[in-house]
């Protein structure tokens, strides 16, 4: 936790990449996100963090197993429509036992401009509670490193699967570019 509370704290993601450090994450699957950016980049930065760039978010379950079944720490990064694209493959973490971290960027709430994002954005921790997922929210810039680090302290000490929801208001709106 020291490593979260010396971490830069100008920006969220900056925490929560801290907590990702502080749990020794080593692979990070991703399908680029303008939410994420900014963790992105410090995860494709770091030299001891292989990030890895996803066709689709269910590609990051499979990435993720076999991160674990080769000894190596990782994390899942996707948008709530991306949660849509993995409820098949998270049964395998439940039937193989292996840990899943995923830090989703919500769409489809607050000041959303686009419609199509809306259904899966409605229901992704019901989608992802139905998958035995444990399911934190984070609404406020304070408490995002504190959620992650405890998401990732559950999900590897108890081989569970977890998603931390970072809410639309907190990652901020979306807006058409005309």
């Amino acid at each position: 936790m020291d490593e979260l509370i010396a971490a830069d704290m100008s920006d969220w993601r900056d925490g929560v990449f801290a907590a990702l450090k502080a749990a020794h994450i080593r692979q990070v699957g991703y399908v680029p996100d303008a939410g994420h950016a900014r963790l992105i980049e410090l995860c494709r930065d770091d030299h001891e963090i292989h990030a890895v760039t996803l066709t689709s978010e269910e590609e990051g379950v499979a990435l993720l197993a076999g991160a674990w079944l080769g000894g190596q720490r990782g994390a899942l990064l996707m948008q709530s429509s991306g949660v849509g694209n993995c409820i098949n493959m998270l049964s395998m973490t439940k039937t193989c036992r292996f840990p899943l971290t995923m830090l989703v960027t919500m769409r489809g709430e607050w000041a959303e401009f686009n419609p199509w994002q809306v259904p899966m954005g409605s229901r992704t921790q019901a989608a992802l509670e139905l998958c035995d997922v444990l399911v934190y929210r984070v609404d406020r810039p304070e408490d995002a490193a504190e959620t992650v680090a405890a998401a990732l302290d559950i999900a590897l000490n108890g081989d569970l699967a977890t998603a931390v929801l970072f809410s639309q208001r907190l990652i901020g709106a979306k807006r058409w570019v005309k």
